[in-house]
């Protein structure tokens, strides 16, 4: 990939930059637990992106309740009631969601290079507290709240064109989603990376499977970093 033609990169958050699987095993898997219900890795993820897709397709509704939604299906497809409680705690437990171990230090080595942007399915108050962990002082976030959309809609990608100001050949979209992220940003012309992060559902984790080539399959965030960066070597580096 020619990363010279780049100015500004945009970042899908959860699953991208933050282990969200890990964070859904450690709401989910207490609450399966004290309902007496057991799931394999696999095929709890794979609920999750069924129930969360269905939550998130009609009329917009909140990330929160978006999450709420999923509970509640857990629920309803496994036989028990959750608590009022266990319906919020999948979204109270986003803030405490980890960054992956090469996310920061790779966030700030194309720092160096790139504009960052951040393109969300996420409410502003959840990615506020995320932020914090990113160690990245972004240039622009996008999130489904401001949209009013989730991804793969267009909508979402539109308003980050808008806002970054660029043409969209000049950015390069990263996410590890092809359903939600490489497929809508390339239709708009953008460039797109797709990191394949490991997951018990290799490829897709808890999202929607989709046929797609994106521009750049890379294992990690530090694989992206060590190309885009290190392909410019001694030479003077372009202005962000």
């Amino acid at each position: 990939m020619d990363f010279s033609r780049f100015r500004a990169m945009t970042f899908d958050c959860y699953g991208t930059l933050i282990a969200w699987e890990d964070g859904i095993f450690s709401a989910l898997r207490p609450i399966l637990t004290a309902h007496g219900k057991t799931l394999p890795d696999r095929e709890l993820l794979q609920l999750y992106g069924e129930l969360e897709a269905e939550a998130e397709s009609g009329t917009f509704r909140l990330y929160r309740e978006v999450l709420a939604s999923v509970v509640k299906g857990f629920g309803e497809r496994l036989g028990f009631m959750p608590t009022q409680l266990e319906i919020q705690s999948l979204a109270a437990s986003v803030p405490e969601w980890q960054p992956f171990a090469d996310t920061v230090r790779a966030l700030q080595k194309l720092q160096t290079r790139f504009k960052l942007s951040i393109v969300s399915n996420i409410d502003d108050d959840l990615f506020s507290a995320t932020a914090k962990k990113l160690g990245t002082r972004f240039d622009h976030v996008i999130t489904a709240q401001q949209a009013r959309a989730y991804k793969p809609s267009l909508r979402n990608f539109q308003v980050a064109l808008d806002r970054i100001g660029l043409p969209a050949g000049q950015i390069l979209h990263v996410g590890q989603s092809v359903y939600h992220d490489v497929l809508p940003a390339q239709s708009l012309g953008m460039g797109t990376v797709w990191v394949k992060r490991p997951s018990p559902r290799k490829g897709i984790g808890a999202v929607k499977a989709a046929a797609g080539k994106p521009d750049l399959e890379v294992e990690d965030l530090a694989s992206l970093a060590a190309a885009a960066v290190g392909a410019y070597g001694g030479r003077e580096l372009p202005s962000p």
